[in-house]
């Protein structure tokens, strides 16, 4: 699990890691987000359901979770899981049900200034106090828990330096397993 604040560098180390892990493939819970927005209309859905975040729509943890373990089980392949959690209660049901399907799960959270995750999300070409800026406010504070831990600090890092931190952490880990 590759989690982080929207513009923090997840999608971009995760696309540079699968070329280094062998039998990997990237799993992103946003795509079935962005199915349950485009399935179930605004008035179907339940109260706390309608927001701005299709996080909140109960759906989307289930299935993240059950896709997971469906693409494990039909591909045998490790995941590359790409996402933006800080809700604890959505994090804990998402790493626990992972955690079933491996159990050398690992989870990284790439964390940065504000200051650099505002030049980034303008640099990606997001609208000035859109979503993603006012996200960024909840994911940074969010994200000082331990429970989000592994840490990566990203400022002055490229992507590479976070591929190779992450990949060596990996490695290190399963070797000693061995």
């Amino acid at each position: 699990m590759i989690n982080g604040a929207f513009g923090a560098g997840k999608t971009s180390a995760a696309n540079q890691l699968q070329s280094l892990i062998p039998d990997s493939m990237i799993f992103n819970p946003e795509e079935i987000g962005y199915m349950l927005r485009a399935v179930i209309p605004e008035d179907v859905r339940m109260k706390e359901e309608q927001t701005d975040d299709f996080q909140d729509m109960e759906l989307w943890k289930i299935l993240t979770v059950t896709i997971a373990r469906e693409l494990r089980q039909k591909y045998n392949k490790h995941l590359i899981v790409p996402m933006t959690i800080y809700n604890t209660e959505r994090f804990e049901y998402i790493h626990s049900g992972l955690s079933e399907l491996a159990s050398n799960l690992y989870h990284f959270t790439l964390m940065t200034s504000m200051e650099t995750l505002h030049e980034r999300i303008a640099k990606r070409g997001d609208k000035l106090g859109g979503w993603t800026y006012q996200q960024a406010v909840k994911c940074i504070e969010a994200f000082q828990n331990a429970r989000f831990e592994q840490h990566i600090i990203t400022d002055g890092l490229t992507t590479d330096d976070v591929v190779k931190h992450i990949y060596s952490n990996v490695m290190q880990k399963e070797l000693t397993l061995e």
